[in-house]
C-alpha cells in the first residue's frame, strides 16, 4: 500500500523549503549579487560597494553593514551589494570569491567598484564601524553619505575650507553663515551652528579640531543620558567631517 503524506508530515517538509529563504535576510538599501549577474549589475553603476560575507551572515558586522544600506538612500549614484559566498554544496560564488581573492577567513570583506577603474578598491578598516566604512566610500567617491549631524550643503564647504587660504576662509565662513538662515528646522539650524563655529575656531587655533575631537569623544563615553550620548556623536560626526577633508589635503 502507498504511503500517504499525512497534513503534519507535508507542513514540516513545507517548513524545510522554506527556512533558507527565512534566513536569506532581505536587507533595505541593498541588493544580492551572484555570479551571473555580478558583472551587469557592476556594470551599470558609477560605484557600487560590494561586501562579499559567509551566507546568511548575522551579528554586529551585519548590523554595520545595514546602517551602511540604509544611508545610501540619498545616494542614487551609489549601489550598496551583498554576495553571500558558499564553501559547501554547489559552492555557490566561490568564483566570485576567488576572482577577487576573497578569503572566507576574512569576512565580510569590502570592495568598492567604480567605473572609471578595472580593479575594485579594497577596504581595510573597521568593519563593526558603519561610520568609518561610509567616510571610506565618501573619500575614494566625491558622493555624500548622509551622517548623522552632518549636512550636504556644509560639507561641500569644509572640502573647499580644508584647502583654502587664510583670506578664502573669510569668504567661505562668510558663505557659511549665510547658508544658515536658510534651515527652518531647529535641529538642523543647530547643526549648522556647529559648522560655522568649527571654522571660526580652526581659524584661531591650528589645533582646535584634534583637541576638540579628544574632548568630545571622552564626554561621549562618559556617564551622560542617551540623548546627550546622541547630540555629542552628531557633533564628532561633524568634527569628523572636517577631519577627513583636511587629512585629504596632506
Amino acid at each position: 500500500m502507498a504511503h500517504q503524506s499525512t497534513p503534519t508530515a507535508l507542513f514540516i517538509l513545507f517548513l524545510a523549503l522554506l527556512w533558507p529563504a527565512c534566513l536569506a535576510e532581505m536587507i533595505k538599501g541593498s541588493v544580492p549579487l551572484n555570479s551571473g549577474v555580478f558583472d551587469k549589475v557592476i556594470s551599470k553603476h558609477k560605484a557600487v560597494l560590494v561586501k562579499f560575507d559567509e551566507t546568511y551572515p548575522y551579528g554586529e558586522k551585519q548590523e554595520q553593514f545595514k546602517k551602511v544600506a540604509q544611508s545610501s538612500y540619498v545616494q542614487p549614484e551609489l549601489l550598496i551589494a551583498e554576495v553571500q559566498i558558499a564553501d559547501y554544496g554547489e559552492q555557490e560564488n566561490m568564483d566570485l570569491a576567488t576572482r577577487f581573492n576573497v578569503k572566507k577567513e576574512d569576512f565580510p570583506v569590502y570592495k568598492l567598484f567604480l567605473q572609471d577603474k578595472k580593479e575594485p578598491i579594497a577596504y581595510t578598516g573597521n568593519v563593526k564601524d558603519s561610520a568609518a566604512i561610509k567616510r571610506f566610500v565618501m573619500k575614494n567617491t566625491d558622493l555624500w553619505l548622509g551622517m548623522p549631524g552632518c549636512l550636504e550643503d556644509y560639507d561641500a564647504l569644509v572640502k573647499n575650507f580644508a584647502r583654502a587660504s587664510s583670506e578664502e576662509r573669510q569668504a567661505i565662513l562668510a558663505e557659511a553663515e549665510e547658508i544658515k538662515n536658510k534651515y527652518r528646522n531647529d535641529v538642523q539650524k543647530s547643526y549648522a551652528t556647529i559648522y560655522v563655529k568649527t571654522m571660526k575656531k580652526i581659524m584661531e587655533k591650528n589645533d582646535f579640531l584634534a583637541s576638540e575631537m579628544k574632548r568630545v569623544e571622552k564626554l561621549k563615553d562618559g556617564k551622560v543620558s542617551d540623548k546627550k550620548k546622541e547630540q555629542l556623536s552628531d557633533r564628532l560626526n561633524i568634527l569628523n567631517s572636517f577631519h577627513v577633508k583636511f587629512q585629504d589635503e596632506l
